[in-house]
């Protein structure tokens, strides 16, 4: 193929494990993929956000030939590098201020207020008072969050006074990593009333919510939402933390509608456009109330694998054909299994890794057991509360996708996994223990 056809992508935080998914959307043999940034430049430790901007203009300034996109699928700094570079090169993407409504939790929880009562009740959380307080109307159980995090960091739930001021004080320590850069982003969008002297290191507290969790995923293009999928998050047993995410939902098709509904009010109302979205809900089988959890400026990479066993095609397609100026029109059912899950191996307690298997180990596994991919996190000898970016109560040991005829299927293929691994840890040092 002539350069000529061909088009050039840039990818803002481009991973090895998503190049195989990015490659493989209808007409990806006339994409050239280029990565601009990597993961570590863009999350870890406190994101300098300047000189990432100005890294990034300068890879893009340098780079001899035509940019006819810019897209991630990350959380912050990534979705909001997305508009920002856009604007300058003229790549095709939603607003920046519509980015910042979805993932500013106040901000987004006002703007979800106009269109929709299915949210919980919730309020700003004084991080400076002594001692800090829950706020007016907002009843425990429940969750405090900074106003901007990602992978469920510094996210806590709490059930009394006590809980909630240990919460704060962590919250308090960390929470500059993330809201200080956020609000670089904050000073170039134009903030309502209601946000002035909000900032971005702000504590949000919300009522827990109860249910089942799902997932809807969707895209806005030339005004017109269209919500092509919805899964089901499944916690661990007794624990906030998720098992998998499973898809096709098992939801009634009733539920289902209402959760579009919902989807498709609150897309319009923010202004978002020609970009893909995830939006989290819970759903209260007993009350049948959904209840929207928060909202992605992005589609989620990790359900990628599941879009394409299912529906034939990962749904990064949905996010390039619309970086590109076109419909994306996803498939619907054309893949070779009925059901797909993405399952998180997981370890409760603290344990430094003994043994982990080699990268021909896993392509063993994969070629072994039809429809399943691992990817495995830790690397021998690492203490699990050294890895970055975990949740607050759990440690991600593997990604663990399968495709299947029914759930059955899809949990013989994880656990035939989870054996093959073999994965071991000894105990942290005697000096390490709390």
């Amino acid at each position: 193929m002539s350069d000529d056809n061909v088009k050039n992508v840039f990818v803002v935080g481009l991973d090895e494990a998503n190049l195989p998914a990015l490659e493989a959307v209808p007409g990806g043999e006339s994409l050239r993929f280029h990565g601009l940034l990597t993961v570590e430049e863009l999350q870890g430790g406190e994101v300098r956000l300047p000189a990432v901007i100005k890294k990034a203009e300068e890879v893009l300034d340098a780079f001899d030939g035509s940019i006819d996109a810019i897209v991630g699928y990350w959380d912050f700094p990534v979705s909001t590098l997305v508009p920002i570079l856009g604007e300058r090169y003229g790549t095709r993407t939603t607003s920046l201020e519509s980015i910042v409504k979805c993932e500013h939790k106040y901000w987004s929880r006002l703007e979800q207020r106009e269109v929709t009562d299915r949210h919980p009740r919730f309020g700003r959380v004084d991080l400076k008072a002594d001692p800090p307080r829950p706020p007016d109307g907002v009843r425990f159980p429940m969750w405090l969050k900074p106003a901007l995090s990602y992978s469920s960091e510094l996210a806590f739930g709490v059930g009394d006074e006590e809980e909630f001021r240990k919460a704060v004080a962590e919250i308090r320590e960390g929470i500059s990593r993330i809201g200080r850069p956020f609000e670089h982003i904050l000073d170039r969008v134009d903030l309502p009333p209601e946000m002035d002297g909000v900032g971005g290191r702000v504590c949000l507290a919300e009522e827990s919510l109860s249910g089942v969790q799902v997932a809807v995923e969707g895209y806005v293009h030339d005004g017109e939402v269209t919500v092509y999928g919805t899964l089901d998050s499944i916690d661990y047993p007794d624990s906030p933390c998720f098992l998998r995410h499973q898809y096709p939902s098992m939801l009634p098709p009733q539920v289902v509608a209402r959760l579009h509904d919902v989807t498709e009010r609150v897309m319009r109302r923010i202004g978002f456009d020609n970009a893909t979205f995830s939006v989290e809900y819970f759903y209260d089988p007993g009350s049948q109330d959904i209840s929207l959890l928060e909202i992605n400026p992005r589609h989620s990479q990790s359900h990628a694998e599941l879009f394409r066993y299912v529906d034939g095609v990962p749904n990064h397609h949905a996010m390039l054909a619309l970086a590109l100026g076109e419909d994306p029109r996803m498939p619907h059912r054309k893949g070779p299994y009925a059901m797909a899950a993405k399952w998180y191996y997981r370890w409760f307690t603290d344990g430094v890794v003994r043994q982990v298997p080699s990268a021909e180990d896993v392509a063993r596994i994969e070629r072994e057991i039809p429809g399943v991919r691992i990817e495995v996190l830790p690397e021998p000898g690492r203490r699990l509360s050294d890895l970055s970016q975990q949740d607050s109560y759990s440690y991600e040991l593997a990604h663990i996708y399968t495709g299947g005829d029914d759930e059955e299927d899809l949990r013989r293929k994880y656990d035939q996994c989870v054996a093959a691994l073999g994965l071991t840890f000894d105990e942290p040092p005697e000096e390490a223990r709390g």
